[in-house]
């Protein structure tokens, strides 16, 4: 008994992680960071910075966690679509670039007290070639991909969450 108790709890604590793990469609136009620029970074890793959109502001600050997966999306070029999967290798933290005036990414606005700006450290875990393109993507559009964000005409996020049902479909499209 004792011992399809704890098979039971490993379970189901499984299954809780997966269901806590949530999944993101991190857009950039190649041509100011695309996948080869994160491939290239140190450890394949970087600060995801530079979002000045309070809904996106809000999921970095608020949802996104370590360990969560993402599309790197490629937007702006002659073939958009998704160019790589990466995961999440650090939380939401306070962009340091909003709070330095010799920064890019400065804003007056932000204060260290109470901070405007947020930030996740990115890691490519692999690219995706040939990429999953926006036209591909469209195919599905009135079905399985119903509602997913990139899809919807006007979006602008440079992150938005994927669906658990998008992700494995997406990845399956491989």
């Amino acid at each position: 008994g004792a011992r399809r108790h704890r098979a039971g709890t490993a379970a189901s604590a499984f299954g809780a992680v997966e269901q806590l793990m949530n999944y993101w469609l991190f857009k950039s136009e190649p041509g100011t960071f695309g996948v080869d620029d994160l491939a290239r970074a140190r450890n394949a890793t970087t600060a995801w910075d530079g979002v000045r959109n309070y809904q996106v502001r809000n999921f970095l600050r608020d949802t996104v966690r370590k360990g969560d997966q993402g599309f790197f999306y490629h937007s702006s070029c002659d073939v958009p679509g998704i160019y790589g999967i990466v995961s999440v290798a650090r939380a939401g933290y306070v962009e340091p670039g909003a709070l330095d005036p010799k920064h890019r990414y400065f804003d007056p606005k932000s204060d260290p007290q109470s901070p405007r700006w947020y930030a996740v450290d990115v890691h490519l875990e692999r690219r995706i070639d040939p990429p999953i393109t926006l036209e591909t993507l469209r195919k599905h559009a009135h079905g399985a991909l119903s509602d997913m964000l990139i899809l919807r005409r006007g979006n602008r996020l440079s992150v938005t969450p994927v669906t658990r049902d998008e992700w494995r479909f997406i990845t399956a499209l491989k």
